[in-house]
């Protein structure tokens, strides 16, 4: 099951194993521009066989970034660097998305926008959030169909919008945040598919378009609800993941093995049809193969271990060892990737074979 390919739209996927989005913090500067660091490390796994790969978030305006060290696709300028990530990962045979985001309240700006006056505690202190005018909404909108413009000039194979992990499009779907009583209060999906139109207007029809959404938003009966809404506008696939944390009611059966955004993929699988991703926690391939029989999914998402071992993969279809992420309470990769625990042990048992 995991090397069975599949199309979306007309870009064949070649197995069931996705690189998710992770960002690479301190790999650029303010200016949001790719490093040779970026492109050599999606060429690395692209070579390593992943069906395919989702760009990390990468931010439609400045005000919007979660880091002043993001991958930018705010500007025109931005396109050159970014076909060098696209070029890299084509010529592995391997299909590339794009993340496009805006942290809305999360993000580093001071006065953060927000659906709604909404105050964020975390970590013993307290923001803010901007509430969006029409004209800000209409800004952001535009700068998100802006970035879909420059991800396909820089040769993407489609844009994944970002809707969770608390930022802004999650913050408009979930009802504890966004309590406007205008249409994007009344028809919280309103906000995503008004881009939706807007990408659909400017690219071609075999552009991919999905989503990142929230699996409980802030309850898993509002994620199936969002997800068979934008079903029904187009939306291409459905990535599930987390959505606004702390304001979320997160559930799974007692006897379910895996976790429970994992259970949530599945049940939203079970209310649509275009595909799926699931992610979170799985590890080594015996976890991916029990989550595609489990659930029903189309997709699992391989995100730390692939960090790990950038041809975890192509290990995993050949049945050898892949490695796997040790889950260690500070990420050495992202301090130094030589030190990765996992990377290590991975290392250390390819030298005894």
């Amino acid at each position: 099951m995991l090397k069975d390919s599949f199309f979306i739209r007309k870009t064949r996927i070649r197995n069931r194993i996705c690189v998710p989005p992770m960002v690479c913090y301190h790999w650029t500067d303010e200016s949001g521009v790719v490093s040779d660091r970026h492109v050599e490390h999606y060429r690395a796994m692209a070579r390593g066989g992943a069906g395919l790969i989702i760009q990390e978030a990468t931010c439609i305006t400045q005000e919007g970034r979660l880091a002043d060290t993001q991958l930018g696709i705010w500007d025109d300028s931005h396109v050159d660097g970014l076909r060098r990530i696209t070029e890299a990962v084509h010529a592995e045979g391997c299909p590339i998305f794009v993340q496009i985001h805006h942290a809305g309240i999360v993000g580093i700006a001071e006065h953060a926008l927000c659906p709604d006056a909404y105050t964020l505690r975390r970590g013993g202190t307290e923001k803010h959030g901007v509430k969006m005018q029409e004209e800000d909404i209409a800004r952001i909108q535009q700068a998100f169909i802006d970035a879909a413009r420059r991800a396909y000039e820089a040769g993407y194979d489609g844009v994944e919008l970002h809707g969770c992990h608390s930022y802004l499009m999650c913050q408009f779907l979930n009802s504890r945040i966004n309590h406007r009583e205008d249409r994007y209060g009344k028809n919280p999906e309103l906000f995503i598919t008004e881009i939706m139109d807007g990408i659909r207007n400017i690219v071609p029809q075999e552009f991919v378009m999905g989503i990142r959404l929230g699996a409980f938003e802030p309850t898993l009966a509002d994620a199936i609800r969002h997800a068979k809404a934008l079903e029904a506008h187009g939306i291409d696939f459905l990535d599930i993941s987390y959505g606004f944390t702390g304001e979320d009611e997160p559930v799974k059966p007692a006897d379910f093995p895996y976790k429970d955004v994992i259970y949530a993929a599945g049940e939203i699988k079970k209310n649509v049809s275009v595909p799926v991703f699931a992610v979170n926690g799985m590890r080594v391939a015996e976890d991916a193969r029990g989550v595609l029989e489990r659930t029903g999914v189309d997709m699992v998402d391989i995100g730390r271990s692939t960090l790990v071992n950038p041809s975890w993969a192509a290990d995993a279809l050949a049945g050898r060892d892949t490695g796997r992420c040790l889950d260690c309470a500070v990420c050495q990769w992202r301090i130094d990737a030589d030190q990765c625990a996992g990377r290590k042990l991975l290392r250390k048992k390819r030298q005894m074979e």
